[in-house]
């Protein structure tokens, strides 16, 4: 339906309903982990495009976090480099890391950078690498009681926000690509989570609400039936839930529960295959996926 075609006053419920919460979030920080499917469809690309200068225009302040996981399969099949996953992490050799730095950096992050700045020219790209933004110290992967070297991969274990607070007195959209200094050598570069990177951007930068875009529409009590979503959960039930998720799913979850646990007041997993679903969690009352929050608030309905 064509927003001409819709009668008077559902557009003015819908604008009452939006107010409130415009003033709420009216010169907040949000930091949204951008991936999945929302950043291989052209038309979800362009919807989350629009959210992030409708948010922007409105006096939020929007920090993108993403990833490239499809687009980095892509090109590294396309150059035929050996990339395997092991316990849900990929395994970066020296040539598959020059691959993500070029993918994260030097495509996905342009796209994502150039259709925000179609309409306005407030987005800067920036890596983690960029000003010390975020530091990262090698992991290894655990293997029947082993650990495995699996290359230059990491975990974040400092991030420093300057980078970030700089683009935002300026009046700046910050997009980050999650390519991490490597703390223990000098020059040297780390693969990360895109997931984990937004949790602890958010908390670094005192953001009000992290919400993570990713392939489904909710947490389930009763995976996989899905009769049961949940939308609100606390801390203590999330870390519960933790180790039965996949593996896709729990760094999602975990990067939620880091996130409140750091002081961000609420972290929510949300479909970023349904279009415009970050306006539905952030403007409406009852929002969409699932929100983690401290457990003193999990029996609550609003954000307040």
């Amino acid at each position: 339906m064509n927003t001409i075609d819709i009668p008077a006053h559902v557009k003015a419920s819908v604008l009452l309903e939006t107010m409130p919460w415009l003033r709420m979030y009216s010169g907040q920080r949000i930091v949204i982990k951008y991936g999945g499917h929302a950043m291989t469809s052209p038309a979800l690309q362009e919807s989350f495009a629009e959210d992030i200068r409708f948010l922007h225009q409105w006096g939020v302040h929007p920090i993108v976090v993403h990833g490239g996981g499809p687009q980095i399969n892509a090109m590294v099949k396309r150059l035929d480099l050996d990339a395997p996953f092991t316990q849900g992490l990929r395994v970066t050799t020296p040539e598959v890391m020059d691959v993500v730095r070029m993918v994260l950096t030097g495509s996905v992050q342009r796209e994502l950078v150039s259709l925000i700045n179609r309409e306005s020219i407030w987005a800067v790209g920036i890596s983690g690498e960029d000003g010390g933004l975020l530091q990262a110290r090698k992991t290894m992967a655990e293997v029947d009681g082993r650990k495995v070297d699996i290359g230059q991969v990491g975990e974040i274990s400092a991030v420093d926000p300057s980078p970030i607070e700089d683009l935002l007195a300026a009046g700046r959209i910050p997009i980050i690509s999650t390519v991490a200094l490597n703390a223990d050598h000098t020059g040297g570069v780390l693969n990360v989570n895109a997931d984990t990177a937004a949790a602890a951007v958010a908390a670094a930068v005192g953001a009000k609400s992290l919400i993570v875009l990713t392939d489904v529409d909710s947490l389930y009590r009763d995976w996989p039936e899905c009769k049961q979503p949940i939308e609100r959960i606390g801390l203590t039930d999330a870390r519960a839930m933790l180790p039965s998720l996949d593996a896709g799913m729990r760094p999602k979850l975990g990067a939620c529960i880091d996130a409140v646990a750091a002081g961000v007041r609420q972290a929510t997993i949300i479909d970023g295959r349904q279009p415009h679903s970050m306006m539905l969690e952030i403007f409406t009352n009852k929002g969409v996926g699932t929100m983690v929050v401290t457990d003193d608030r999990a029996q609550g309905d609003s954000d307040e």
